[in-house]
């Protein structure tokens, strides 16, 4: 407080009204900080410089992980306790909202998978939807594949047109970067795109089961809709796009670096799906 009010009160004066000693005072001045303050202030700028290398997409728990990973020995408690005194925290969004959709009958199929969203094997159960972009006044869409297994995007492709060729060329990615087995079921919503012939019938093509949701029940797709609402709250909802080129060279970076390579996954134990699926092998 001394050092704070310096050159506006008299220092004898002030160390008189706090009982404190002139030396020591002057002593503090020149005091070096204690070696637990400078682990704190290098902790500081490790937890500033983690939470800048992910772009403000990690919160306490993520930045925790980091460090541990890095060598550098910290709490959750202590990080959370960092961030708070910088006044930073990671991005979040708002909880989700649906409409209920059309009661369509035509190539609906059942809900084979049920909200088993574990499975001890990859390419067994995955897992797709499509999501919305709006970019300078245009909208674009994505569709995504997500093996259950260890939260890894598989496969995935965006347009400006939301049509069975979106989620086919998806679901194709997919298939070209897997080795997959008859048994694979692969589920969506009851989705207009995903009850095509066209689209059905390159599931049933590869010996894979098709599995929908129920009517007007987005927690039977639950995993893709977390992905997409931490997409859209890492990604869309922080960057200014100025093209669509830019939103596919951003999406690429998100789905193919961060996200499936390095992106913590609470589920997996704070691994990245790439690590999980490299330590199962």
């Amino acid at each position: 407080m001394i050092a704070q009010y310096l050159g506006m009160f008299r220092v004898t004066l002030m160390c008189r009204s706090l009982k404190v000693s002139r030396s020591g005072f002057y002593r503090y001045l020149s005091r070096k900080p204690s070696r637990k303050a400078q682990k704190y202030a290098v902790l500081v700028r490790r937890v500033k410089e983690t939470y800048e290398a992910f772009k403000a997409r990690y919160g306490a728990p993520r930045i925790t992980y980091e460090l541990n990973a890095c060598g550098i020995r910290c709490s959750l408690n202590t990080v959370a306790k960092i961030m708070q005194e910088q006044a930073i925290k990671a991005r979040n969004g708002k909880a989700f909202r649906y409409s209920h959709g059309a009661y369509a009958n035509a190539g609906v199929e059942d809900n084979v998978l049920a909200q088993r969203f574990s499975t001890g094997q990859a390419n067994r159960k995955w897992v797709s939807d499509i999501t919305y972009i709006r970019v300078r006044g245009q909208w674009l869409y994505l569709a995504a594949v997500m093996d259950l297994f260890s939260r890894t995007i598989v496969g995935w492709a965006l347009d400006t047109s939301m049509t069975v060729k979106l989620i086919s060329d998806a679901l194709t990615m997919a298939f070209g970067r897997r080795q997959i087995e008859p048994g694979l079921m692969i589920h969506s919503d009851r989705g207009v795109q995903y009850r095509a012939v066209a689209y059905q019938d390159l599931i049933r093509s590869s010996g894979a089961i098709i599995s929908m949701s129920r009517r007007s029940n987005c927690w039977d797709n639950a995993a893709m809709e977390s992905f997409f609402s931490r997409l859209k709250v890492e990604l869309i909802y922080a960057e200014k796009f100025h093209s669509i080129q830019q939103v596919k060279s951003c999406m690429f970076e998100y789905i193919e670096i961060f996200y499936n390579r390095k992106r913590r996954h609470s589920a997996l134990g704070y691994l990245s799906p790439m690590e999980y699926e490299r330590r199962f092998a």
